[in-house]
């Protein structure tokens, strides 16, 4: 039998033979089985029963035809897809995204990853992801709602309650996801928990919208409860000025934290006052406007153009909440040179494999995605709870729950990290705790 290094590396390269072209999805597979190598020291049983080779592979990939009509009366087509990936912990579960670069590779690294999420939440979720590469900006409601019926009259053959639930990822919020689950309705005659993040009017969950960029927080203040401080009196930075970018100010600030700078796909923002989040909202929810705008609004505040520049703002914790390979090797030494002492990703996957590891070679405190952002999902399986149960809790309720969720989440990464000798890399340590869930699920259900 190969030693366990050996059989990772045939496990990485049979991985980019069989999905060619797919470089996020490689980025990913490779990140998490390298970490696993002490696992399979300890634990030959995995390799003797092809545990990685399952592993890496989806159970299901489905890729569909989306016609659709638009407000001209023209015929558009895109393309759809449904990555089926792990169902040995629970139904499978994880968001659907709407943007043009969605292709089979972004939905299958972002399905893998979701496995792993998944696990570490502790609730019962395998894990999926799906999505198109339609474009709903500058798309009309009418437009929007004839794609999203078009999508679903497809997608609902796969999904259930039971067996697949999809959520919002980018592109999809409460209108998509809304039109979505209506068409589901309709074709099926049913109402269940199909979909998550719904209106509070129909299934949905308080606090459902701020958990993503709550959680980041939470689980950033974990990482700096163990360097013996907290985000009181800290300079903070975001990226992005979407959902998970908001409330990520927002939980920031109120534990004490001072947000100066963030970001959308044309540039970033740099107020030294710091950002005023109810502009922000009003820029970006309201009125769909660029973050430009808040310069005007604001006397003293700075726009540059390039939103990679966002990473020369000096300060003491970084949030990446933008999107995939956002920040960047040397963003990472800038970021260590003007003493920045936590990185959290709140995005999935946004700081290259070169930024993580300046990041941990520096000692500067990293939560990888699949721990620092677990808080979306996390709440959506406390919205498909409260479905099952035709109950709907407190906003306090989810937000205490997704707090004990999050710290147990860190929690996990640390020991895990600590058990298999990187003590404080919660790269390793969350990729180790994540599989081993999975991994002790798969063994015990046989050939699956």
């Amino acid at each position: 039998m190969a030693s366990a290094k050996e059989y990772v590396k045939n496990v990485i390269e049979t991985v980019k033979k069989r999905n060619p072209g797919e470089s996020e999805f490689h980025q990913a597979a490779l990140e998490v089985l390298e970490s696993l190598i002490p696992v399979i020291e300890k634990h030959p049983e995995f390799q003797e029963s092809s545990l990685l080779e399952r592993i890496v592979e989806p159970e299901r990939q489905i890729i569909f035809r989306v016609p659709w009509q638009d407000d001209k009366g023209r015929m558009q087509v895109n393309r759809g897809f449904r990555i089926q990936y792990n169902s040995a912990l629970g139904p499978y579960k994880g968001g659907i995204r709407f943007h043009p670069s969605v292709y089979i590779g972004i939905i299958k690294f972002l399905g893998f990853e979701q496995v792993f999420k998944n696990s570490l939440t502790g609730l019962m979720m395998g894990g999926g992801k799906g999505g198109s590469d339609f474009d709903p900006k500058g798309k009309s409601d009418s437009e929007v709602m004839r794609f999203c019926q078009s999508f679903m009259n497809e997608l609902y053959r796969h999904i259930g309650a039971d067996t697949d639930v999809p959520a919002g990822d980018i592109g999809v919020g409460g209108r998509e996801v809304g039109y979505m689950f209506g068409q589901w309705k309709k074709l099926t005659g049913l109402w269940n928990g199909v979909l998550t993040g719904k209106g509070l009017d129909f299934g949905g969950s308080l606090a459902r919208t701020e958990a993503t960029g709550y959680g980041c927080v939470y689980y950033t203040d974990e990482m700096l409860k163990d360097r013996k401080t907290s985000f009181d009196g800290k300079i903070v930075t975001i990226s992005g000025s979407g959902n998970v970018a908001i409330y990520a100010h927002q939980k920031a600030t109120q534990l004490g934290g001072k947000v100066v700078a963030m970001s959308d796909s044309n540039g970033f923002i740099y107020d030294k006052n710091g950002i005023n989040l109810d502009t922000i909202k009003k820029l970006k929810e309201v009125e769909r406007k660029r973050i430009s705008e808040y310069a005007k609004e604001h006397k003293g505040a700075q726009y540059t153009e390039g939103c990679l520049g966002i990473w020369n703002v000096k300060c003491d914790v970084a949030l990446p909440c933008a999107t995939q390979n956002e920040l960047d090797g040397k963003a990472a030494e800038t970021l260590v040179k003007n003493g920045c002492a936590a990185v959290a990703e709140g995005a999935n996957m946004p700081c290259t494999p070169e930024a993580a590891e300046i990041f941990i070679k520096n000692k500067v405190s990293f939560g990888p995605g699949k721990a620092a952002n677990a808080g979306g999902v996390a709440t959506s399986g406390l919205e498909m709870a409260q479905d099952s149960q035709r109950e709907s809790w407190t906003f306090d309720e989810v937000d205490k729950k997704l707090y004990r969720i999050m710290v147990n989440i860190h929690k996990a990464g640390k020991e895990a990290s600590e058990e298999y000798g990187t003590p404080g890399n919660l790269v390793n340590g969350s990729n180790i705790a994540g599989f081993m869930k999975v991994a002790r699920a798969m063994m015990a259900q046989g050939l699956v």
